[in-house]
C-alpha cells in the first residue's frame, strides 16, 4: 500500500468515529447502554483454518434468541487487511470484524476499530488469558478480544527423528540449539530425507506468516523488529547478530536443508519431509496423516532461548458500527467456552479464556499441545507479541519482503539494512504515530 492510501486511512477512520460512537477514556469507543436497538448487524471474517468453524458460531448465534441477527461475509486470508483498510477508506466497514492481532495498534490509530471498555463486563475481562487481554490493548483501552491465542514450534514425525538418534527436548527449555538442530537436519538427509524441513514456503508473502513464522528468529538471538519504545528498526533489526542468525537460516535453505519447492502440506503429511516448522493451526491435518507419531517440539534455541509468537486472530467493533450492544453480543457469544472450545477443537490453538483452557484435555499437562500453553505462561520471555505499533503494517511488510529475499540467497546484511531503513522512513512520515 502507498503512504498516501495510509494517510487516508487515518483521517477517513476518524470522520467515522465522529459520526457513530461516544469518547471515553483515551481512545474512542464503543457504547453499551444495554439496550439493543438493532437487530442485525455484519460481520467479516477471513477464510483460514477457523472457516468453516465461524460458520457453525454464526449459525448457532443467529439460533441463539440473543435479538439479534449476524450477516456474515467471508474474505480470503492473503488480502483481507488490505480489503478492511479499503473499506474504512470508502466508508463501508461492517460492524465487526476478526483480524490479525498485531494489526490491532494501527486500526486503532486510524480510528478503524474502537475500544471496548464501555462494552467488556468485569465477568468476562477477568476470565480472558493475560496474553489476549494484552494483545487487545492499545492506549490503555482494550479494543479486542479473542476467541484464541496461537502456538509455533516444530512438528515432526518420532520414527524418523528416532532413526538419525536425535534427542528430543522435554520442553521450552530444552530447545535444539542451532548446532544441534542442523546436525539433526543434516543427518536426516543422509537417512535420505532429500529436503527435511518444511517451513510453509507456499504460503509466500501475502498474510502474516513470514513475520509470526521467522521474526523469533531475531528474539532468540536477543534482539527483536524494532527498539519497541522508539518504534524504530535501525540498530535492531539490521544488528549483526540478527544478521547471523538469518545467514544460518538462509544456510539451511541453499544447501537443501529446508524444502524450498513445496507447493502444499504433503511433503510432510506423506513423511517425504519430516519436521515442519509451522503454527497450531496445522494439528488437525497432521494428526490425521501421522497419529501417534506427531510430536511437538519448541523452535531451535539461536543463542538467547527459543522463542515463538503469539497473538491471534481476535474479534473488534469497528468505527461504522452504531449499535455497542448488539455487537457486544455476539462478541460476548463468541468468547464463550463451547463457542471457544469448538473452534480451538479444530483448529489447535489455545483457548482463550481460562475456564475453556482448563476443559481441553489436549492443552492440559502431558498432552499434545501443552508446549503451547507453556510458551504463553512464559510470556514475554518465550512468547513474544509482535511490536505495538500502529506502524506495524510497515514492519511487517518490510520484514516479510526481506526474508522472502533472504531466503532465495540475498545478502543478508545489506537487505536488512534496507528494511531497517524504510521502517524508521515510515515512523518518521508519521511524526512517531502519537497516541490518538
Amino acid at each position: 500500500m502507498s503512504r498516501r492510501i495510509k494517510w487516508l486511512v487515518p483521517i477517513v477512520g476518524l470522520m467515522l468515529v465522529a459520526a457513530a460512537c461516544s469518547s471515553g477514556g483515551g481512545g474512542v469507543g464503543a457504547t453499551c447502554d444495554g439496550t439493543i436497538d438493532d437487530s442485525t448487524i455484519t460481520v467479516w471474517v477471513h477464510e483460514g483454518s477457523e472457516a468453516d468453524a465461524y460458520e457453525e458460531l454464526i449459525t448457532d448465534f443467529n439460533a441463539s434468541g440473543k435479538g439479534v441477527t449476524v450477516e456474515l461475509t467471508k474474505i480470503p486470508e492473503g488480502g483481507y487487511t488490505d480489503a478492511i483498510n479499503a473499506a474504512a477508506a470508502a466508508g463501508d466497514l461492517p460492524d465487526v470484524i476478526d483480524f490479525d492481532g498485531p494489526t490491532l495498534a494501527n486500526f486503532a490509530w486510524a480510528g478503524s476499530i474502537v475500544h471496548l471498555d464501555d462494552c467488556v463486563t468485569d465477568a468476562v475481562k477477568d476470565n480472558l488469558l493475560p496474553s489476549i487481554v494484552q494483545g487487545g490493548t492499545y492506549n490503555d483501552n482494550l479494543y479486542s478480544v479473542g476467541t484464541f491465542d496461537s502456538g509455533l514450534g516444530l512438528w515432526a514425525w518420532k520414527s524418523a527423528l528416532d532413526e538419525v538418534g536425535a534427542r528430543i527436548p522435554a520442553d521450552a527449555g530444552d530447545a535444539w540449539s542451532t548446532e544441534e538442530f542442523e546436525k539433526i537436519l543434516v543427518d536426516l538427509q543422509g537417512a535420505g530425507y532429500a529436503n527435511p524441513l518444511d517451513i510453509k514456503i507456499f504460503y509466500g508473502t501475502q498474510g502474516e506468516w513470514m513475520t509470526y513464522g521467522f521474526s523469533p528468529i531475531t528474539q532468540s538471538v536477543g534482539k527483536d523488529l524494532i527498539d519497541r519504545g522508539s518504534l524504530k528498526a535501525e540498530g535492531v533489526l539490521n544488528d549483526q547478530a540478527v544478521v547471523d542468525g538469518l545467514t544460518l537460516f538462509q544456510k539451511w535453505a541453499t544447501s537443501g536443508l529446508i524444502n524450498m519447492d513445496a507447493v502444499d502440506d504433503t511433503p510432510f503429511t506423506s513423511k517425504e519431509t519430516p519436521i515442519s516448522w509451522v503454527g497450531h493451526w496445522m494439528y488437525g491435518a497432521y494428526k490425521e496423516a501421522a497419529g501417534d507419531d506427531l510430536i511437538l517440539l519448541p523452535l531451535p534455541d539461536f543463542g538467547d532461548g527459543t522463542r515463538t509468537g503469539m497473538g491471534s486472530w481476535a474479534w473488534a467493533i469497528t468505527s461504522a458500527n452504531t449499535d455497542g450492544d448488539a455487537a457486544w453480543t455476539f462478541l460476548e457469544f463468541a468468547v464463550e467456552d463451547d463457542t471457544i472450545l469448538k473452534i480451538t477443537g479444530v483448529n489447535g490453538a489455545v483457548p482463550s479464556t481460562k475456564t475453556a483452557l482448563a476443559k481441553s484435555p489436549d492443552h492440559a499437562a502431558g498432552g499434545p499441545l501443552a508446549l503451547f500453553v507453556e510458551q504463553l505462561e512464559g510470556a514475554p520471555d518465550i512468547a513474544v507479541p509482535r511490536p505495538v505499533t500502529p506502524g506495524y503494517p510497515t514492519v511487517t511488510s518490510e520484514f516479510w519482503g526481506a526474508m522472502d529475499k533472504i531466503l532465495l540467497g540475498a545478502d543478508v546484511k545489506a537487505t536488512l539494512d534496507a528494511a531497517a531503513a524504510a521502517i524508521d522512513a515510515d515512523v518518521d512520515a508519521n511524526e512517531g504515530y502519537p497516541a490518538p
